[in-house]
């Protein structure tokens, strides 16, 4: 028997908040993120290599949550882009006023290549039982973010597990 609310428990394993990225895929943003930190791999900088051994130019795989990291602010939005709101959202129904990433793994899939135009969706796949831990007394969440590109193909599954608590009694 289950002691989740009756709306966190119709959430598990449901698809939720589809978003597409607000921008396609885009070589200024590789270069840039490379740079920083002096990635010279020449799959991402040689157009050549990368069609020997990719088929084509790829973004590094690491930077995959870049192309869905929602802008502040944008043209039309009245509301701040949140990233990974099904998160927020369990703070909210558990009333936990603070939370913690413990945990995050990215499985990946296709490429994602330059001109791509990613989506997004959350899943929940578990919430905890209330737990108590150094930092306080909450819940442990697993999210998996499912990325894919215009051609429905699963490029990859990024999976966060948090922690929202409310903190003791100091």
């Amino acid at each position: 028997m289950s002691d989740l609310p009756p709306e966190v428990e119709k959430l598990i394993d449901q698809v939720q908040y589809e978003e597409a990225g607000e921008f396609p895929v885009e070589r200024g943003y590789i270069y840039t993120s490379c740079s920083s930190v002096e990635n010279g791999n020449p799959l991402f900088w040689d157009d050549a290599v990368a069609r020997a051994v990719t088929d084509g130019p790829i973004a590094p795989p690491t930077m995959i949550s870049v192309w869905f990291r929602p802008h502040q602010w944008s043209p039309g939005r009245t509301e701040p882009g949140v990233p990974l709101k099904s998160h927020f959202d369990l703070k909210e129904i558990f009333e936990l006023p603070e939370a913690v990433m413990t945990d995050n793994t990215i499985v990946f899939h296709e490429p994602v290549r330059p001109g791509d135009r990613l989506r997004t969706r959350q899943i929940l796949r578990s919430v905890s039982q209330p737990k108590t831990t150094k930092l306080g007394t909450g819940r442990f969440w697993v999210i998996d973010v499912e990325y894919l590109n215009q051609h429905d193909e699963l490029v990859g599954v990024e999976s966060y597990t948090g922690f929202g608590y409310r903190r003791g009694e100091a």
